[in-house]
């Protein structure tokens, strides 16, 4: 089939544009990439972009030799993971259980879940409210407040009020309880959707830096988002260089001058992002299922 002038010159803007958007969003990596991976001092001349001039791997090596750090990247991965794992689970049980129309006040129950989503009782009363329940400065601040989403629980409500009721009603013929139910029928058949819905609550719990730079005051228990939050806005080296292991590195002969505040920023920014990326590939099929199935049903 032959397609006109017109049609070939639209699929050109397109494949132009989608270009120009992918090396929008890839170039700023790759110039972070490069001056991490380049000598400080050598990279503050300018001139470095999307190779680095003189390599070197000593950035990586004070950010991953930072105490607090390690310490960081710990609480992150714990809060991302037992955080994804509890968002999940009380998402599904919730919608799970108002999928059932004859749930006692089940509308008024929806109508207070989407009560949440319309209004927010502000910041201030926030904060007041996980100090009267013991949880500022403590680590279990990242899990509780976040452990439910009315957004995430009306969608894979309507995923589960999708699935075929012949398949509920023979499971409940056959003797089959409520729990049974959810995780024989409903939990196999909903995998595409918890793999979409779990990728957006790992990336939000990984790159949330706010709860740790105003609900906890403990470096012990801020995520590494929210050090790399506070790296940004220094203005001094010695804030990132100030641990012992560092300035025992220094008296091991590598010289202060070949590390700007700069390379220690984009090697953070990289160390902070890398892992997350890679969680991508592996969650392809089941995110963008995910997303179709919801896009449909929804």
């Amino acid at each position: 089939m032959k397609t006109s002038l017109r049609d070939r010159t639209a699929q050109v803007i397109i494949i132009v544009l989608l270009s120009l958007l992918c090396v929008s969003v890839i170039y700023p990596f790759l110039y972070m990439l490069a001056v991490s991976l380049n000598v400080g001092s050598d990279a503050a001349k300018g001139g470095v972009y999307l190779w680095p001039r003189e390599f070197t791997l000593y950035n990586y090596e004070i950010v991953l030799g930072n105490v607090v750090i390690r310490h960081a990247y710990l609480i992150t991965i714990a809060r991302t993971v037992l955080g994804t794992l509890i968002g999940l689970a009380v998402t599904l049980l919730m919608a799970f259980g108002i999928s059932y129309r004859m749930l006692p006040f089940r509308k008024q129950i929806l109508a207070y879940v989407l009560l949440t989503m319309l209004f927010s009782g502000g910041l201030i009363p926030l904060y007041i409210q996980l100090n009267n329940l013991s949880l500022l400065n403590s680590f279990w601040v990242y899990i509780i407040p976040s452990a439910f989403s009315a957004w995430n629980m009306f969608v894979m409500m309507k995923f589960i009020q999708g699935i075929p009721e012949a398949l509920i009603e023979s499971a409940e013929i056959d003797g089959a309880n409520p729990l049974r139910i959810l995780f024989v029928v409903v939990l196999p058949l909903s995998k595409p959707m918890l793999a979409a819905i779990g990728l957006f609550t790992a990336v939000g719990h990984w790159n949330d830096w706010f709860a740790g730079a105003f609900y906890v005051s403990d470096q012990n228990l801020i995520p590494v988002q929210t050090f790399l939050q506070q790296l940004l806005s220094a203005q001094d080296i010695s804030t990132v260089l100030g641990s012992n292991n560092n300035q025992e590195a220094l008296a091991r002969g590598t010289m202060l001058s070949n590390v700007t505040l700069m390379s220690i920023k984009m090697a953070t920014v990289m160390v902070s992002a890398i892992p997350i990326l890679c969680v991508y590939p592996f969650l392809q099929k089941y995110f963008v299922k995910g997303v179709l199935i919801g896009s449909v049903k929804g």
